[in-house]
């Protein structure tokens, strides 16, 4: 498994032949975005930052979409949809209340891992179905950028409860807040240097506990 990082929530994961976009960022958006080919894309928020269909529809590839709850097999991939809730970007008239958004987090098994994608979750806590459907987590994605998303102190709060091998962050940069990286790893007492991709066999998973990996915005 190959895992690559775009920016804002955009993930790719690659195994075999098989292409997995997670969260992409559409051509609409503010944010930077990149173009490739999916067998499969899951979009946790109908949001410009993270439905980008378009940037990973190319060639021959015609992805597969899930925008939603639900159970799903696809190419030897098992999916979970699971309702959450966010407030990214949603702020009412006047600017001072932020309304509830359906997100839909994903839990993801492949290659006999177990992959959490939290998506733009607001909740300190997971919904009870979510947290039930949820176990023996591999590598989970959590968004540390607070504005609508989880901060960076509830998010690592959060990762660590859930028990995850290996921790991604995302949501952060252009995206939430600059500096929730920096507070994210203050947070983990740790200082991982960043990796440009990160490439997991499931026996590279042994004896790995709630370690931060940082990927590098491709």
């Amino acid at each position: 498994m190959i895992i690559n990082y775009f920016g804002g929530e955009f993930v790719k994961i690659q195994f075999g032949d098989t292409v997995l976009a997670l969260n992409p960022i559409s051509k609409d958006s503010k944010l930077p975005t990149s173009r490739f080919g999916a067998d499969i894309v899951l979009i946790s928020l109908n949001h410009e930052d993270m439905n980008g269909i378009d940037q990973v529809t190319f060639g021959e590839k015609k992805p597969f979409v899930v925008s939603g709850p639900g159970e799903y097999e696809v190419k030897g991939v098992f999916i979970k949809g699971l309702v959450s809730e966010s407030s990214y970007d949603s702020l009412s008239a006047g600017g001072k209340e932020a309304e509830k958004r359906i997100n839909t987090l994903y839990s993801i098994s492949l290659e006999g891992m177990n992959i959490c994608f939290l998506g733009a979750l607001n909740t300190e806590q997971l919904p009870k179905d979510a947290d039930e459907a949820i176990d023996d987590v591999d590598i989970l994605f959590v968004p540390i950028g607070g504005d609508g998303v989880l901060n960076a102190s509830l998010a690592y709060r959060l990762a660590v409860s859930i028990g995850p091998k290996i921790i991604i962050p995302i949501h952060y940069g252009d995206i939430g807040g600059k500096d929730a990286l920096k507070a994210f790893l203050k947070e983990a007492g740790e200082n991982p240097k960043p990796e440009t991709k990160l490439t997991l066999k499931k026996k590279d998973l042994e004896g790995k506990e709630a370690d931060v990996v940082v990927l590098e915005k491709e």
